[in-house]
Parts: structure tokens; sequence; C-alpha cells
């Protein structure tokens, strides 16, 4: 191992928007933050790129406007430029036909998807939804929920596609009925398409930490967690060390198993076996001109797709230019990248005739992870999820967005950092006091 030459008051491991929300509360409170980043820039999966004018976020990125993320942000003073979606041009894909998608009352009145009965249905469960009490629907599964409450399958599979959408997550089976719809009710009140895309916000949270006083460290990658049985530090790849009382993990449950992994098993190590990774399959499409400016949302309703004209509502492209992103939760599932890709184009040529012939750029990736646990029914919804502390390694935390009973995905890694920083900053004699 090489010498020890470093010193700090809490090391954050991970620069994603978790790592770097962290360092900002901590900063700011006075602690000597050094905050470390494998990939030679930080932002991880909320990282945007920039192709010919157009920003390409990795997959389609929704900041929702209630959500902790939102107010974590507007904390930090981090400030974004967005715009929310209408509710025009938003439509249902059913047997491979378009149907407009009930998004209100109006919509759901001249919606072909649904029978007359089948709408007077859906509109008492759309008055009902706002009353529901979802704590004791926190260990059921949204499947018997849905199959206990709704009594047509017609609305069943509606109500089914909305909290996929709103969660990203296709495993009704495993999803617990009380976060999801906590996470629709929320997604009701509205979301924000961002200027620039994601980016804009990894950028301002690494500002924010670099002027509360945090070191963002990029290219550089952690290999353990030093610990006796408390935190003592860090090891880096290099071999070098970097000595701190306490260390965030802004990381996988995976990973951060692996960087706790000497010196004794903890909790930390069954967190990789006990969570579920949610997985989706992308097309990002960059178009010259939109060919059909009226369609903007398909939303799949007898399967997990997903369509949306994201740079109609947000700055994502160049003048006359169109951004799209076509989405398939749950990933490939065990089928061929090259069928599911095929399925995506068919989609997008249903919506947007004509698409191929105005292409600027595309990308498909086959798996990404949307989020690395899916809250669920099993786990007992929100109360089952991990951190941030450690239990059983004092001076260790977690955050992201598998972290903590609030919210999913960046409202979770948001939520869960404010939470790792207050807990450090709590913790009697382990974290040093600024001098």
């Amino acid at each position: 191992m090489g010498q020890q030459t470093r010193e700090a008051d809490v090391i954050v491991v991970g620069g994603g928007l978790a790592g770097l929300a962290a360092s900002t509360y901590l900063g700011r409170a006075g602690r000597r933050v050094i905050l470390f980043e494998r990939a030679d820039a930080a932002g991880g999966r909320a990282r945007t790129r920039t192709l010919d004018g157009f920003h390409f976020n990795l997959g389609p990125h929704a900041l929702y406007r209630g959500g902790r993320a939102a107010e974590v942000l507007c904390e930090l003073g981090v400030s974004v430029r967005g715009r929310a979606p209408g509710p025009s041009g938003v439509y249902a894909v059913r047997s491979g036909r378009l149907h407009t998608f009930p998004v209100g009352f109006v919509s759901l009145l001249t919606t072909g998807l649904l029978s007359p009965r089948e709408k007077v249905e859906a509109a008492r469960l759309l008055a009902r939804l706002r009353r529901v009490d979802t704590t004791p629907l926190q260990r059921t599964t949204l499947a018997d929920w849905l199959s206990e409450s709704i009594e047509s399958p017609a609305v069943r599979e509606l109500v089914a596609a909305a909290v996929r959408v709103s969660t990203y997550t296709d495993d009704a089976e495993r999803l617990s009925a009380g976060a999801g719809l906590d996470q629709l009710r929320m997604a009701a009140a509205g979301v924000l398409y961002l200027d620039g895309g994601w980016q804009t916000i990894v950028d301002g949270l690494r500002r924010a930490a670099e002027a509360a006083g945090a070191e963002v460290v990029t290219h550089r990658p952690v290999a353990s967690v030093l610990r006796d049985p408390a935190v003592r530090g860090v090891t880096l790849e290099d071999g070098s060390s970097v000595s701190a009382p306490a260390v965030v993990l802004a990381a996988s449950p995976a990973e951060a198993a692996r960087l706790v992994s000497g010196g004794g098993r903890t909790v930390v190590d069954e967190w990789p076996r006990q969570t579920i990774p949610v997985h989706a399959a992308g097309l990002d499409v960059a178009l010259d001109r939109l060919p059909n400016p009226a369609a903007l949302v398909a939303i799949g309703a007898d399967g997990p797709l997903y369509l949306s004209v994201h740079s109609a509502v947000a700055r994502l492209a160049p003048e006359g230019g169109a951004l799209i992103h076509v989405m398939r939760y749950g990933g490939l599932r065990g089928q061929p990248p090259s069928t599911v890709q095929a399925r995506l184009e068919g989609l997008l040529s249903s919506v947007q005739p004509g698409w191929r012939g105005a292409v600027v750029r595309e990308r498909f990736v086959p798996e990404m992870v949307v989020t690395h646990a899916m809250v669920t029914a099993a786990q007992g919804g929100w109360a089952g999820r991990s951190g941030p502390a450690v239990p059983d390694v004092p001076g260790l935390y977690v955050a992201g967005d598998w972290v903590g009973k609030e919210g999913m995905l960046s409202d979770a890694s948001l939520a869960s950092a404010r939470a790792a920083a207050h807990a450090i900053l709590a913790a009697p004699g382990r974290a040093i006091a600024a001098a």
C-alpha cells in the first residue's frame, strides 16, 4: 500500500447527483470534503452528451416538480430551466393503434381506448385515487391492488401503464402498490423537461460543491474503505490512502459491497442480493424535423413502451429539429437487442411516420440501469429501504437512488444525500468539527 498523504473530515465516493449534493451540504457546514469519481467527469447517469446541437440525456429524464430532488436543488441554490409538458398530443398504444390517452376528464370522455362503461369506472377511480391511503398498501403488490380494486381489465391496464411511466418500473408482481400510487400522484402534480438536459443539474451541483469548499477529484477510483471496525478512510487504486472518520458511498449496492468487503462481513454484503435493479432499453433519435408535430407522447397500454418528444417542451435541439426518446421498460428481458430495437423503431414509425428520412443522430442503449433498487412490496415499500447510515460500520453512510425512505429515482438520490449529510453532522465525535 502506498504512503498515506492526505486527510479529510468526510470522503465521498461517487460523483453522481447524490455524491455532489452530499458534498455541498457537508462543505457548507464547514467539513473538509474530498469527492472521488472514477470516471473522467462527474454526473454519472445524469450526464448529457451534446452532438450536432442536440442534447442527449441517457434516456428520458424528468424532474418531478413536487419531489425531493426539486426541493434539494432549491435548498442548494441550483437553478434549473425548463418547461412542463402539456396534456395535448398524448396517445396510448394498444395493438399497434393510437388512441387519445386520458390524462383528465375531458380526454377520458373522448378517447376510443375505453368503452362507455369503462370510462365511468375510470372516472370514479381517478376521483378516488386522490384520497387513497397508501400506508396499508406498502406491503401489497401493484398487481394484487389492481386486481382487487378495478373490475375492468382495460382500466387496470391503463392504471398499470400510468404507474409504469411514473416509476419507470414494469413489474407489477413485485412493485409496492403504495409506493407506486404515491409516485403516480406526485407525477400528476407535474414534471419538468430541462433546457440543455440534465447536465445543467450536474454542472450546477458541482459548482455548488466546489464553492462550498469540497474538492472534486475525477478519474481517481477508490479501491476500498478502511475500517477497524469504524471507518478510517479509503484506499485508492493507485495504492495511496486518505484518512477520514466518515465516508459516504454514493454508489450502487454492488459497488458499496465491493468497497467494504475487506475486514469482515457487514450488512452491506447483503444489499446486492436484497435489491432488484430496474432496467430499460432506450432509443434516442435526433431529427432535423418532426414529421408529426401533433403526436408528442405515446404510452404503451398493452406493453411496456414509451415515446416522448422532449424537444417539443425543452430546449434540447437546434431550431426546427427534434429529439425523441423511445423506451422499453424492463430492458431486453432475454430478447436479442436487435428485436427490441426493431420494436422501438416500430413504435417510432407509428407515431412519427417518415422519421428515418430525417435522422441526424441515433443511439440505441439495449440495457441501462434506471434505478438500483425497485421499491417492492416484499420489503415493505418505502420502509424497507436501506440507509443512509450503515448500522454495523460506524462512520459509513450510503446515498443514491436505492437509499432512504423518500422518493424514487433522482428524488431518492438527492433526498438520501441530504439525509446522509445531516446524519454525519449530527454524529457525536465522528466527523471533525470545523476549525
